[in-house]
Formats: C-alpha cells, sequence, structure tokens
C-alpha cells in the first residue's frame, strides 16, 4: 500500500475537503483512503493501484478547484519553509480590502450625484460611474468565490459558493448594484474570517512547536568541550547539558547533577518537579534552578513532545460525530434550500400573480441566507481548539470522535495499581514489639533486605534510608523461598519473612496475631522480623494510594459520572481498602485480563457509555472494549500513546474530571453554533417569505452568525474555564 501526502493550496473549510473527496474518492478507492488535516492543509492518499499518479491526483484536485504538490516534510520541520508567498498568503485580505473600498467609492459617487436616499434606495437611480464601482467591488468580493462555484455548476454539484454567486449575478441582473456589491463583499469578510479562524487554530499548534529548543548544548566525546548542535543532529547516547532557566531540547534520562523541572507543557501538571540522576526528562520541559545532564534517550523526531504535536495533527482528522453530521445535513440542505428559492422565485407569480421582480428579489435572499457557511465552519473550529487546549493541558486527545465520548459517559472504570495507587509498594507502618523500637526493627531489616531484590525488600530499604539510617549490610544471608530470609547481623541471627513463616516458628503470640491480621485487613501486606526467640516487630507495606485519588472521585461524581468502578487483580482485601480509601462505588478484585474484558462489555450493555483508565498496555483489551480508553502517566510511554483513546500525559487523577467537564463544555459550544446558525437562517427565511429581507440583511445575518460560531468555538482554546 502506497501512501502519497500533498500540501493542497486553499484548502480552507470543510467545503473544500467536500469538493476534494467528490473528485478523489473514486480514483481512491473509497473514503478510508483518504484523510484530511484542514490546520496543514494536507491530504494523504492510500492506494495499491499503481495506475494512480500524482499527474492524476493533481488533476482531479483541479478539477475540484484547488492546486496540490507533493508534501516535503524537510520543510515542515519546527515551521521552516512553510512561509507562503505573499498572494497565497494575504491574497484574501487584499480582494476583500478593495471589494470595501470599490463599494465605498461606488457609495461616495451616488450619494454625490443623487443624494443619500437615492444612494441606500432603488437600483434604477444609479449613474453608470457608480454601477462601474459597485460591480468592480462585486468582482473584488468574489474573486475566490466565482471560480468554485463556475466547477459547481459545471458537475452539478451546487455549494456555498455557487448560492453567493447567483445571488450576485441575480441582484446585478436586476440592477440591484449596491447590494450586489455588499453581498459580495461580506461573503469575502465571512471567508475570510473563516480562513483566519483556522489560521488561529493552526497557531495554537505551531504552539506546541515552539515549546521545543531548535539547539542542544552537547558534551563532545573527545575534549569534553560543550558545542552547540541544531538538535535534527544529536545522536542518541549523546550527553547534553541543561543550564538554569533553558528547555530541555530532547527525551533523555538525567546522569549528574539535580534540578526541578517545570513539565506543565507535557504533561499538564502545576508543580516542578524534582529531578536527579535516572529519572527522566522530556523535551520541552523547562529547567528552574539547578544545570544538570542527561544523556539523549530519543531523536529530535521521535520525543515525546513531538509524538504529541503529530497526534494531536493527526486527530482533527478524525471526525466527531457532530462533524459527520453536519457534513451529512450540509450535503442535502445546500439543495434544498436551492429549490426553495427556485419555488419562491416562481409560485407566487405564476400561481397568486405576484410581481415578478419582488418574489425572483426574495428568492435571492434565500440563497443568500442559505449559505452553509456558519453552519459548515461551527463544528471544525469547536473541535480543534477544544483539542490543542486539551494538549496544552497534558490531556492528549486523539480525535474529535473521542473528545464527544467523555461528555456522555455514565461509568468510570479504573484500574488500580499504577492509576489509583503508584503501582509501587512502600512501608506504611513500623510496628516494634517485645522492647524493640520502630527505628532497631527498620535498621535490621534493612540490613538483611539490602542483600535482595524482591519488591517488598526494596520497599524496606527506601524506607530506612529516607529515615536517614545507615544500612549495615547482614552476613551469611540465605533466602528461604515463599517464605522470606535469614542472615546475621551484628553478630547475631536474625530473620524476616511472612505471616506464615512467623507463625510456622512457633513466636507468635494471639495479639501478634491478631495485629497482623487488622493490617492484613487493611490491605497490607505484612513483613516479620525476629530472632531465635522472639518476634522483633512487623512492617506493613502497601502500594500507596494517590493523595488527590479520593478528591478526583469526589470531583467525577459532582462531573455527573454515576459509578466509579475499580477492576483489579490484586487481592480482595486490598481492593476493598483501596475503595474505601478512595470513595469508589464499585470494586472487583482478582481479575485476570479477560476478566476485565468481560467486566468492561457488562458495564456497557448495563449503562451505556462506559471508560476504562489504565496504564495502556496491560489493560489493552479493556480499554479497546470501553466506548473510550484512557491512560494515566502516558508520557514518555509509546505504548500507553498508541493504546489509547485519550492520554494522560502525567499521574494526575485530576485531569479525569477536567477532562469530562472540558468534552460537555466542548459538546455544548457545538451545539450551540449549530443551533444558533440554523436558528439565524430559519428567521431570515421567514423574513424572506413575508417580504421583509434584504440581501444585504441577509449576508450581514449570515457573516454575523460565522463570527458567532467562529469566536465560541475558539473559546475552548481556554482550557482554563473548564470548571
Amino acid at each position: 500500500m502506497e501512501r502519497i501526502v500533498f500540501k493542497i493550496r486553499g484548502m480552507d473549510c470543510a467545503e473544500e475537503i467536500a469538493a476534494l473527496k467528490r473528485e478523489l474518492v473514486p480514483l481512491a478507492g473509497g473514503e478510508d483512503r483518504l484523510a484530511f488535516d484542514l490546520l496543514n492543509a494536507r491530504m494523504t492518499i492510500e492506494t495499491s493501484d499503481s495506475s494512480l499518479t500524482t499527474d492524476r491526483i493533481r488533476e482531479a484536485v483541479r478539477r475540484a478547484g484547488l492546486d496540490a504538490t507533493l508534501w516535503d516534510d524537510r520543510l515542515d520541520q519546527h515551521g521552516a519553509g512553510t512561509h507562503a508567498p505573499f498572494w497565497e498568503a494575504h491574497g484574501r485580505a487584499v480582494m476583500c480590502v478593495m471589494s470595501l473600498v470599490f463599494v465605498c467609492v461606488g457609495f461616495a459617487a451616488h450619494d454625490l450625484v443623487h443624494g443619500l436616499t437615492a444612494a441606500l434606495g432603488s437600483g434604477a437611480s444609479v449613474p453608470p460611474l457608480a454601477a462601474a464601482f459597485y460591480a468592480l467591488a462585486a468582482v473584488a468580493g468574489g474573486w475566490y468565490v466565482f471560480p468554485k462555484a463556475l466547477i459547481a455548476a459545471r458537475w452539478l454539484r451546487p455549494d456555498m459558493n455557487l448560492l453567493m454567486t447567483l445571488a450576485v449575478i441575480g441582484a446585478l441582473l436586476i440592477r440591484e448594484w449596491f447590494e450586489a456589491a455588499t453581498v459580495a463583499f461580506l461573503f469575502s469578510v465571512a471567508l475570510l474570517l473563516e480562513s483566519w479562524s483556522v489560521d488561529s487554530a493552526r497557531r495554537a499548534i505551531s504552539a506546541l512547536l515552539d515549546l521545543s529548543p531548535r539547539k542542544a548544548r552537547v558534551i563532545c566525546p573527545r575534549d569534553g568541550d560543550v558545542e552547540e548542535k541544531p538538535v535534527e543532529e544529536v545522536l542518541v547516547g549523546a550527553i547534553a547539558v541543561v543550564l538554569p532557566g533553558d528547555r530541555v531540547p530532547l527525551d533523555g534520562e538525567v546522569t549528574k547533577g539535580f534540578t526541578s523541572v517545570n513539565q506543565s507543557p507535557i504533561t499538564g501538571e502545576s508543580a516542578p518537579v524534582p529531578k536527579g540522576v535516572g529519572d527522566e526528562v522530556f523535551a520541552g520541559t523547562i529547567n528552574n534552578e539547578g544545570a544538570f545532564e542527561f544523556r539523549v534517550s530519543r531523536p529530535a523526531n521521535d520525543t515525546t513532545l513531538a509524538r504529541i504535536i503529530h497526534m494531536v495533527e493527526e486527530a482533527q482528522s478524525r471526525r466527531s460525530p457532530s462533524e459527520q453530521w453536519v457534513e451529512k445535513f450540509a450535503r442535502y440542505y445546500t439543495p434544498c434550500m436551492m429549490g426553495l428559492a427556485l419555488a419562491v422565485g416562481l409560485a407566487p407569480p405564476l400561481i397568486l400573480g405576484g410581481g415578478w421582480g419582488r418574489w425572483f428579489y426574495e428568492a435571492l435572499v434565500i440563497l443568500v441566507i442559505a449559505c452553509p457557511c456558519a453552519l459548515v465552519i461551527s463544528t471544525p473550529v469547536s473541535i480543534v481548539a477544544a483539542l490543542a487546549s486539551a494538549a496544552h493541558a497534558g490531556v492528549l486527545i486523539k480525535g474529535g470522535v473521542h473528545l464527544e465520548t467523555p461528555a456522555r459517559l455514565k461509568v468510570l472504570a479504573l484500574d488500580k495499581t499504577g492509576t489509583l495507587t503508584y503501582g509501587r509498594p512502600e512501608v506504611q507502618q513500623v510496628v516494634p514489639l517485645n522492647g524493640h523500637t520502630a527505628e532497631e526493627v527498620l535498621e535490621r531489616a534493612a540490613g538483611i533486605e539490602s542483600l535482595s531484590e524482591h519488591p517488598l525488600a526494596r520497599a524496606i530499604v527506601r524506607r530506612a534510608r529516607r529515615e536517614g539510617i545507615a544500612i549495615d549490610r547482614a552476613q551469611s544471608y540465605s533466602a528461604l523461598k515463599g517464605k522470606g530470609a535469614q542472615a546475621v547481623w551484628n553478630g547475631q541471627p536474625f530473620w524476616v519473612g511472612s505471616h506464615r513463616f512467623a507463625h510456622e516458628m512457633g513466636l507468635e503470640t494471639t495479639e501478634i496475631h491478631e495485629q497482623a491480621e487488622a493490617l492484613e485487613d487493611a490491605g497490607h501486606s505484612v513483613v516479620f522480623m525476629g530472632n531465635d526467640r522472639h518476634i522483633c516487630g512487623i512492617i506493613s507495606i502497601a502500594d500507596e494510594v494517590r493523595p488527590n485519588a479520593a478528591a478526583a472521585i469526589r470531583e467525577m461524581h459532582e462531573a455527573g459520572i454515576r459509578r466509579v468502578v475499580m477492576l483489579t487483580g490484586d487481592n480482595e482485601g486490598t481492593a476493598r481498602a483501596v475503595a474505601a480509601a478512595t470513595g469508589i462505588d464499585d470494586c472487583r478484585a482478582e481479575l485476570l485480563p479477560e476478566d476485565k474484558l468481560e467486566a468492561i462489555r457488562s458495564l456497557a450493555r448495563e449503562c451505556g457509555h462506559v471508560a476504562m483508565v489504565g496504564d495502556g498496555v496491560n489493560d489493552a483489551p479493556a480499554m479497546a472494549a470501553a466506548s473510550v480508553g484512557i491512560a494515566m502517566a502516558a508520557a514518555g510511554s509509546d505504548a500507553a500513546i498508541e493504546t489509547a483513546d485519550i492520554a494522560l500525559m502525567s499521574d494526575d487523577l485530576t485531569k479525569l474530571p477536567w477532562l469530562i467537564r472540558h468534552a460537555r463544555r466542548a459538546l455544548r459550544v457545538i451545539r450551540q453554533n449549530i443551533g444558533f446558525a440554523l436558528g439565524v437562517k430559519a428567521i431570515f427565511v421567514l423574513l424572506a417569505l413575508a417580504g421583509q429581507a434584504t440581501l444585504w440583511m441577509a449576508i450581514a445575518a449570515d457573516m454575523g452568525a460565522s463570527l458567532v460560531v467562529i469566536f465560541n468555538g475558539l473559546r475552548l482554546l481556554n482550557g482554563s474555564e473548564t470548571r
């Protein structure tokens, strides 16, 4: 399967995409073989047909009224080479301004000859000079519209360009010079606003590109000197230096130094994150106070930031249900409105004996107000703004189809380990017994466990180091399979082991047994430490619940989620303890991956839309079966970003209620835009039928509707408004 990518000049709205589809779907062999990136004016075709050459594709694009050139990735790196020629970048604005100037000059000439009242009145009294300037205004305003209208007429595929062209020509034929000029000018303003709104969304994505530095300070392995290199030339494995206040140029692992890093551009975390030797850093994040060195782990085109940008650019081409509905609606809407205009122009004079001039004029008004400009731009602008805003907040949404789904969620299912908890066991309590102190118990246990790689042993060693206890390694260490270990510490024999091992040693009293059972019932694993005379103490270890988990669950309920369910492979006691600590409504424990999959299917049958939140790998089957799969802490994880429909780049659980509110706000804005655009049109159709609407009023209303839906949609760029 060959993949061909083109740059499409002039592709600024859904109408152009629809025209391209009409020409290219038959050639490509199906709509699924085509992908359109409106933000970058990029079109991708996948084909196995060797006869489908680039020349044939270019010819099809020209038939749609556009121009195609092969895409060059080298010219697209960090925005380089993307500066368009002056006319391509500013032609619409120039012709729009020229149209306005001609309208003003024509109006002044008309006013000079016949006065203001005549200038605003019927076209019969328009002097030739004014009529000439009005005609020039119509030509300038329709400069980018008329060629596309001609193509639409040739292929009998009516669109908004044809509607406007017919309205302007009709007004000129009945000598409504001023209104013809005004319609053309205002429509060119509407198209200019539409183009500007797409550019605004494009700039929001480009802002992500600007996060990554163009150069990196790299240590030369030969002499240790530091030299600046373009990030594209830095090899994986190279050692780079980051000074205080600089942005990290590439992904990597800290090899020297300690600092804190502002990761909000990637993960959305508001607080700086400490970084030391062995910690991962991401391109685009900001170093705060200390210089450090790191080993580059990914090339410039494969950093976490680069993958985020790529995903966001691709996401806007995955259309939401609202976009698909608008496209289908517009497909039938435009011909129906042309039919209505024709009926209004013919039926009253033929059936009721009305005046031809009046009803022809009202038919033109209906053609103008029928323009679907505000309708077709309302949804994509909102979707792109919402996707860009979410990316800046550390929430990567892979398409409009996945943006709307969280707004409809009723049930949220979460994995436990790594989602509600940190996924790493930590010491929770040290219970000294038989006259020993907590420090003694921890010191001796850490001395023995320092020789083990078991996760529980690692937890004990970490706790000892955090408390500043010097770890004196034990001697004569021997592991007892499935039970624990024994060793000589400071010349005396000690052992560490499970509850069962302590019971087998015959040293457990009823009181100690009850203490251990209470900890186990709370979901803790217990490690006993003792000698041949008695048990010295109990160490309880558990996977620590994230501190913001309970608040996040509460916010999800406040956001309208009816049930929050935990699905885990852990034991029943631990699961219930975590559920109680976080406010989970329901927990299902000891589940295999296939059990989680069936649980998601069951929840979907009961409640409809359900989300699965996990690590993006182990929970992949359940995430795939859910209405939407959400990966936690996906930064730096290729698998998590690829697997999930939505990736939370940090481990901040409060991003889940934020996502739900953001999706509902986006869906609300989309519905507002669609309702407003259709409402304005319905009102003016009724006014036209009542003989109360004029051409310039209709186009002003349509332009006003376009302005309203564009600015309403762009409000979504400000994700901080989501509450």
